[in-house]
């Protein structure tokens, strides 16, 4: 993941304690070093102990972030003593930076409060996010109104935020990769273009008979033709794949891979059901897993909004995110079902997985065009789940967030699948048949549902559910 770097802003007010803001710099730079994130910072040569008070330190202040404005990931507000609440503001308005702004103020201890040493952090925090407000600008809060920089408590806000900083980033001029027309069958994953590039994410598209023309022209002797074979053959175990089905899947690997680096893709969507299988003779599981795998993420039936979930999922943790069907109940627990695709999840999800044939579409097309799933059951760990799509008729993005944990119950089944357990589950799915939402959720070993929520709601202003 790469290294996060945050404007700070050490708020100062003169009447208040200066060392306070002296020490409460070099704590925050310090905290920031120590969770390997870098900080741009006035220093004591620019203002007063590099702290923000007065009109002409803020306009210091804003120039220095414009300066690194390529860099900063988001700000921090950190407050050791009251701070000017003007002064803090001016800083936001004036650098023009478009980032998620933490506002952290220093708690008091209760035997430290006479005139030398009494912060009122706890007041002055008031007074910034008052100006903010006023000023139009959305901020983050701690959890607590005051936490001390040092903490535990605050390390654990820090990572929060920089899940928040990483979505609204990673968001900013996204493009995906549409391979292949929507499968007839699916009017599920139906979107709108036209929504999403107004919120900055863009779609390039592709006839699936162009990358199957672009294959057919690729030489089995060429060089990163065996050399994706060979990292299939590191990826999962092959045992019973036909040569020729691993020699297809390896030219459609090395196409995809192509046509994403020359337009920049951070994922993409691919028809499957059942072109792929009738006229190419596999299924795309295995390269889709390993794309998600290494962090760029490829989702079924050409459910772009389905892979835009995965996406914020894996912005937000670091991790690879899969995209599974809410499938089947289980037993007669209110609060568990079970997570199910053919499937093309990434290999991090399961304990043991190997390749296999689509057992689904076999019946149809037969077992010898069906190679290239990827199957077992997902281990148990926690995980947050999300869902993101267009509301065409309100010309919105909305969707849904919350956390839940794959279990260790056993399931004697195929595929790729995974039993989940969330809390007042049936009140979920009862939101997601009332508002439409697609058979489709993406799924991420984490637990990162605030983040998620607080960076679309607060910063780009869709319309989320978070489950509780």
């Amino acid at each position: 993941m790469a290294k996060m770097t945050f404007g700070v802003i050490v708020g100062n007010r003169g009447f208040f304690p200066a060392s306070l803001a002296q020490q409460g710099r070099q704590d925050i730079l310090n905290v920031l070093k120590k969770a390997g994130c870098e900080a741009v910072c006035l220093t004591d040569k620019d203002t007063k102990f590099g702290s923000v008070e007065t009109y002409s330190d803020a306009q210091k202040c804003a120039e220095l972030f414009d300066k690194n404005a390529d860099k900063i990931d988001g700000i921090i507000v950190t407050l050791p003593n009251f701070g000017d609440e003007k002064g803090v503001a001016e800083v936001i308005k004036s650098c023009g930076l478009n980032v998620p702004i933490l506002i952290q103020a220093e708690s008091d201890d209760n035997t430290k409060m006479k005139i030398e040493n009494r912060r009122d952090s706890f007041c002055g925090k008031i007074s910034v996010c008052n100006n903010l407000r006023q000023s139009g600008v959305p901020f983050t809060l701690t959890k607590s109104h005051t936490m001390k920089v040092k903490s535990l408590e605050f390390k654990k806000e820090l990572d929060f935020f920089a899940s928040v900083c990483r979505i609204v980033k990673g968001l900013n001029n996204v493009r995906f990769g549409a391979i292949g027309a929507r499968t007839g069958a699916f009017n599920t994953v139906r979107y709108s273009e036209k929504i999403l590039e107004l919120a900055g994410i863009s779609v390039e598209t592709i006839d699936l008979s162009e990358i199957f023309g672009r294959t057919e022209k690729m030489d089995n002797s060429e060089q990163i033709v065996k050399q994706k074979i060979a990292s299939i053959q590191d990826y999962v175990t092959t045992s019973g794949i036909p040569d020729d089905a691993l020699m297809r899947m390896a030219k459609f690997s090395c196409v995809i891979d192509q046509w994403a680096s020359e337009l920049n893709l951070a994922g993409t969507a691919i028809q499957c059901w059942t072109s792929m299988e009738e006229f190419f003779g596999v299924v795309p599981c295995t390269i889709m897993s390993m794309m998600s795998q290494s962090l760029m993420p490829s989702a079924c039936e050409v459910d772009i909004t389905g892979l835009l979930a995965m996406y914020i999922l894996q912005l937000a943790s670091g991790s690879p995110s899969a995209l599974l069907d809410w499938n089947n109940n289980f037993g007669n627990d209110p609060d568990k079902c079970v997570l199910f695709h053919c499937s093309n999840l990434p290999k991090s999800f399961f304990k043991t997985a190997k390749m296999d044939y689509q057992a689904i579409i076999a019946g149809s097309v037969g077992k010898q065009n069906t190679y290239g799933t990827i199957v077992g059951k997902i281990a148990p760990n926690k995980t947050t789940f999300c869902r993101v799509t267009t509301d065409d008729t309100a010309g919105i993005l909305t969707g849904y967030v919350g956390q839940g944990e794959f279990t260790a119950d056993k399931l004697n089944t195929f595929g790729g699948y995974g039993i989940l357990k969330v809390k007042n589950l049936q009140t979920l799915l009862q939101l997601i048949c009332q508002e439409g939402f697609e058979h489709h959720v993406a799924a991420n070993i984490s637990s990162k549902a605030d983040a998620i929520t607080e960076a679309l709601e607060n910063y780009l202003g869709w319309e989320i559910y978070h489950h509780q």
